[in-house]
């Protein structure tokens, strides 16, 4: 049933439902505070409480681990690991917002579950794989500690199968939260000439300090937030971080709790979907 969940009557969308996947979200690293807070958060505890009050036994929320994100390195991430109290922009702010409503209906008896993947890869990503293409596309990538941050990707196929299990043993697991990740990593260098192969192109580096590209993100986005419209800057600071320190995942709960082993290359996968992308 196609819905706006701005707008729609929720209590409508779970009369009858026994359990909800919430996966919709503003998921950017650059747009209006008030409409992440609308689509992030309000929206995730109005459906919370429309679950509670139809009944609904089971509720799977799709969150992200960008609520860590800082900027310094950090490696073997786990869930009790504290994630950040500045977050780096809106996204990560209302995420983990949206977090703790989720958590307080598991405390009140829905049986709620919360799965953190990280950086998704599939043919429908919007949002990731699209922005790096820009950026290689222009025959010119900045980097910044000649590229050495380590990222982990995730095939969406992995995460749908994390999120299934999460939903069959939601009872058994209430309350917890979970990262998911490809378990692989991978340098931004690496990645980036990855990625040019497939796409046919010689990417020139060049090697910036971290301060001075993170005055230009800045810069950018006070200009942009005046222009009409908004538009996105090539470059935001939550972006910048993500390119310039390692974030990676220690996925032992995923793997205790759900049986979680990454089945698919994402890297192969985002390879992949570039090469379909530009007809190779």
């Amino acid at each position: 049933m196609p819905a706006d969940l701005l707008d729609s009557d929720l209590d409508v969308l779970t009369a009858g439902v026994e359990g909800v996947f919430h996966c919709a979200a503003l998921s950017s690293p650059w747009g209006k505070a008030k409409d992440f807070q609308a689509i992030n958060v309000d929206v995730t505890r109005r459906l919370l409480v429309s679950a509670r009050n139809a009944g609904c036994q089971r509720f799977v929320f799709v969150s992200s681990p960008s609520v860590y994100a800082c900027e310094a390195d950090q490696f073997g991430l786990k869930e009790d690991d504290p994630i950040n109290s500045r977050p780096l922009n809106d996204y990560a702010r209302t995420k983990a917002e949206a977090e703790a409503f989720v958590l307080r209906e598991a405390n009140a008896g829905m049986s709620c579950v919360t799965i953190r993947p990280r950086a998704i890869i599939g043919p429908d990503d919007e949002v990731l794989l699209p922005r790096f293409l820009r950026l290689i596309g222009k025959g010119r990538f900045p980097l910044v500690r000649r590229g050495a941050a380590e990222v982990e990707l995730t095939d969406v196929r992995d995460v749908v199968a994390a999120l299934l299990t999460a939903y069959d043993r939601a009872e058994a697991l209430s309350g917890e939260v979970i990262n998911i990740s490809g378990g692989r990593s991978i340098c931004v260098r690496d990645m980036v000439d990855r990625l040019g192969n497939a796409l046919g192109r010689t990417v020139r580096f060049t090697d910036l300090p971290y301060g001075f590209l993170r005055a230009v993100a800045e810069i950018s986005e006070r200009v942009c937030g005046l222009l009409p419209g908004r538009p996105e800057p090539l470059l935001t600071v939550y972006s910048l971080a993500t390119l310039s320190f390692s974030q990676t995942f220690d996925l032992a709960k995923a793997h205790q709790l759900l049986d979680y082993t990454p089945q698919y290359d994402a890297v192969e996968t985002a390879l992949h979907i570039a090469r379909q992308a530009h007809g190779r």
